[in-house]
């Protein structure tokens, strides 16, 4: 099964193309959304074509694929126009023999055991380190990177996590577990 991973799109219906188009490129099972897929937040710039309502239409026609953990920008009324659930803090995907936790990252991490993978978003800037015997990767955010970040998402497949652009899926960077 082929993963593709994305975090804090906040609100801008270019970046959600794009992720849907890299998603689609990639031929993808499943797209992992980490929060922050509408709303801007109060300390946040507006991001480029910053409109909610085409985002979540688009997010709409995959609804079957997604999988989401809730931002801190996330609300519930964020739920009456998104087809999928999105008020869950938490989610584990068990793949390939590996326990991935995904969370927004805001919250304190759950419990977790050496060979887990850690899954967040909410800091714009990518992660790739070990902790303690815990993998813990951040794609950053297409929309809005901070510090030295690209605009990027993560692949999974067979063990293996790859960080690549958002413009031409070019590799900087991967792990395998």
């Amino acid at each position: 099964m082929k993963l593709l991973i994305a975090s804090d799109i906040h609100g801008s219906a270019a970046y959600c193309k794009r992720i849907l188009d890299a998603f689609e490129k990639e031929h993808a099972d499943r797209l992992i959304l980490l929060g922050d897929t509408l709303y801007h937040g109060p300390r946040n710039p507006q991001p480029e074509k910053y409109c909610p309502a085409d985002v979540a239409r688009m997010l709409s026609e995959y609804k079957e694929k997604i999988i989401y953990v809730k931002g801190n920008c996330d609300s519930e009324v964020d739920q009456c126009v998104l087809p999928f659930p999105i008020m869950s803090q938490y989610a584990e995907v068990l793949i390939d023999g590996l326990r991935i936790v995904l969370s927004h990252g805001h919250l304190d991490a759950p419990p977790m055991s050496p060979g887990d993978v850690y899954i967040t978003g909410h800091t714009h800037v990518q992660l790739n380190a070990n902790e303690n015997g815990v993998r813990h990767l951040n794609p950053g955010s297409p929309s809005l990177p901070k510090e030295y970040s690209k605009r990027a998402y993560i692949v999974y497949e067979n063990r293996t996590f790859t960080f690549k652009t958002i413009n031409n899926g070019k590799e900087f960077d991967s792990v395998t577990v």
